[in-house]
């Protein structure tokens, strides 16, 4: 089975040849943890996983390491923990925990390693030191900073024109700079509350690294100097994983660092790019958990159909419609599969292996699927004729479907119950008493109107009297 990936480096899509068959390596940038992960953060989140788990069936789930970061040393952290009077370990260390509540929600293994910033500055401080010594860096007032003219092949990831990339550097502007192109690997910490260590390169000032240097000491320490692959979103790809390939390339005189190079596209809301002045910011947490989007909370299956359903490189429009679609698609899935009560393993079918291992093409993954779901039901056309036969063929059609259907990582099991979640319950638990309530007062109106809303959010209400004492008792399902 040959793997196709895009690579970014490359412009083209290329059958993919690890640099070791026995030990697959890839990074992807994780979170700032910061403030909880929006929803467009949850897109790389799932692209990547739907990769690490192609990469572990081809290989085999001991030879790929995925190492996926935290960055927990920055200076949105720096300031927002200043902001709300806690220590940076209380806000990161909170913020990280929700993050993996969230994309645990989403289906997403674990990677084989997640790294943190703070955890790798040696390595930070001996690639500014490798740099410096190799004239690809220097030293100015009390600030390490790469000299972006040192390297002739700069660029060469984002292809972007000079003038572009100069002008995306002049956020950054600074008398101290050779070049206005040059960035930062480390800085002095002048302030109380921001973090500092011993500085490198013979700085007497404490000080800090820079957020680029983080991903190459991190992916140095944990894949090696180069390594397969690099992904992330497609708006790290510049400045971010350009400095990373200055960088790394730089420290260690090697022409790549790593040799394929993948990004995502963007996610805008409902036709709108995502922002908090726009209403439409949301994160995974507020999706799983809230009403705010669509008026009701949505299970982490079908927060992951709705994301796989858009080729990973193309834009995503993130609908409610969407999100209806997706759930209608994952409860069709599992009456399906509840027809046949064997859990009896079978193979991944070779056409969802055949769509993933060309560029991740989940959409052709998804026809396969509901193609299966179809045969499993019995109302293909191409089902066999003979009752035995047809229980056979739609049995075995449902046993693929249930390995198709873990290989996305879509896990209907959690809509058995609608995927609801503790603090969901919680609010039908409260719309209940509620209703209860009016019912005493004899106000029928409230209650029906209560009865109604949970309806619409897919709650079926069953009224009856406890055995016991005789009083009105209130029980509720998901409606299938």
């Amino acid at each position: 089975m040959a793997i196709r990936l895009y690579n970014t480096l490359t412009r083209s899509k290329d059958v993919f040849v690890p640099i070791d068959p026995t030990n697959v390596r890839m990074y992807v940038c994780g979170p700032t943890v910061y403030d909880d992960a929006h929803i467009g953060n949850a897109r790389p989140v799932i692209v990547f996983d739907l990769l690490f788990r192609l990469l572990r069936h081809a290989y085999g789930e001991a030879h790929v390491t995925y190492a996926r970061n935290i960055t927990d040393l920055d200076d949105k952290i720096n300031k927002r923990a200043h902001e709300r009077g806690v220590t940076i370990r209380e806000l990161t260390e909170g913020t990280a925990a929700r993050f993996h509540a969230a994309i645990d929600a989403l289906g997403a293994l674990r990677p084989t390693v997640e790294p943190r910033a703070t955890e790798h500055i040696a390595e930070m401080k001996a690639l500014c030191e490798k740099l410096v010594a190799a004239g690809h860096a220097y030293v100015a007032e009390d600030h390490v900073l790469f000299s972006v003219p040192s390297m002739p092949g700069y660029g060469g990831l984002s292809k972007r024109p000079l003038d572009d990339m100069i002008a995306g550097a002049r956020v950054d502007v600074a008398p101290y700079k050779r070049s206005e192109m040059d960035f930062v690997l480390w800085k002095p910490s002048r302030e109380a509350h921001e973090p500092g260590w011993p500085s490198p390169c013979g700085i007497a000032q404490a000080g800090r690294p820079g957020w680029h240097i983080e991903c190459s000491a991190m992916s140095w320490r944990h894949l090696g100097e180069t390594f397969d692959i690099h992904g992330g979103g497609i708006d790290l790809v510049f400045p971010h994983h350009e400095n990373e390939v200055a960088q790394t390339t730089c420290a260690f005189g090697h022409s790549v660092m790593a040799n394929v190079w993948m990004h995502n596209g963007f996610l805008q809301v409902e036709g709108e790019k995502m922002s908090k002045s726009l209403g439409n910011f949301v994160t995974i947490q507020e999706l799983l958990e809230t009403d705010k989007f669509g008026a009701r909370s949505w299970p982490g299956p079908v927060l992951r159909l709705a994301m796989l359903k858009t080729h990973y490189r193309q834009p995503i429009d993130w609908t409610v419609r969407a999100l209806e679609e997706a759930e209608a698609k994952i409860r069709t899935y599992r009456r399906t599969l509840e027809k046949f009560n064997s859990t009896s393993a079978a193979e991944v079918p070779e056409a969802i292996l055949n769509a993933v291992s060309d560029d991740l093409n989940t959409h052709l993954a998804l026809v396969e699927v509901d193609r299966l779901d179809r045969l499993a039901s019995g109302i293909s056309p191409t089902a066999p004729r003979s009752e035995a036969g047809a229980i056979y063929g739609q049995a075995t059609a449902a046993a693929q479907l249930r390995a198709a259907l873990a290989f996305l990582g879509i896990d209907v099991a959690p809509l058995a119950d609608g995927g609801v979640n503790s603090l969901l319950r919680a609010q039908i638990d409260d719309r209940i008493a509620a209703r209860l309530a009016a019912r005493k007062a004899k106000n029928f109106a409230e209650s029906d109107r209560i009865r109604d809303e949970l309806a619409g959010m897919g709650i079926q209400l069953k009224d009856g009297k406890d055995p016991a004492t005789g009083e009105p008792v209130t029980t509720w399902e998901v409606m299938r």
